[in-house]
């Protein structure tokens, strides 16, 4: 599946990200193969997920975005037994790490603000040793940066607004793009 995943993104390089309810039936009417939910919390994450996986659609699901939860183990344990999510989504190489062990497709999100946090990706990259990272921001300067120090293929996130920025992300070697702009989603 892992292979296949990755084929997948070549054919649909866009990922529309949900962040809402407004997101979540926009996205619904979409022919898009993969979502990643932004939200969600202990009450609703199961019917979250469930919407979308009728639709057809192959569910990640972002942790650390999760309310009610904390970022333990257990919540790994908890979606896996009570939603058909395929991965998860994560800023933290530990629970990247615990989601691999179980099962998980992972993409671990590594935000590069600053040099401090650039020069870490390799040690966080070692903890994890995720299925694709998503760097955020987006910018084709950094993907081309991180493309230098790993070839696990890169998601390009985080202020991805219009189709220069899509095909710029791309073009820099992006393996795809996500964004929680509706109209970047049916590019």
């Amino acid at each position: 599946m892992k292979k296949n995943l990755l084929h997948l993104l070549e054919d649909y390089p866009v990922i529309p990200a949900v962040k809402d309810e407004a997101g979540l039936q926009a996205v619904l009417k979409t022919d898009c193969e993969i979502v990643f939910i932004l939200y969600g919390d202990v009450l609703n994450i199961v019917e979250i997920t469930n919407k979308i996986k009728e639709s057809g659609k192959i569910v990640f699901i972002n942790i650390d975005l999760l309310e009610g939860f904390a970022s333990k183990e257990i919540v790994l344990k908890y979606l896996q037994k009570n939603t058909k999510a395929e991965g998860i989504l994560s800023s933290k190489a530990s629970m990247i790490k615990a989601a691999r062990d179980l099962g998980f497709h992972t993409i671990h999100r590594l935000f590069i603000i600053d040099s401090f946090s650039f020069k870490s990706i390799d040690r966080q990259i070692e903890i994890s040793k995720p299925d694709y990272l998503e760097i955020l921001p987006g910018w084709p300067r950094l993907i081309t940066w991180v493309m230098e120090k790993s070839d696990i293929p890169i998601i390009s996130g985080g202020l991805i607004c219009c189709k220069e920025d899509v095909v710029a992300a791309l073009k820099a070697g992006a393996t795809a793009i996500c964004s929680t702009n509706p109209e970047v989603w049916t590019l």
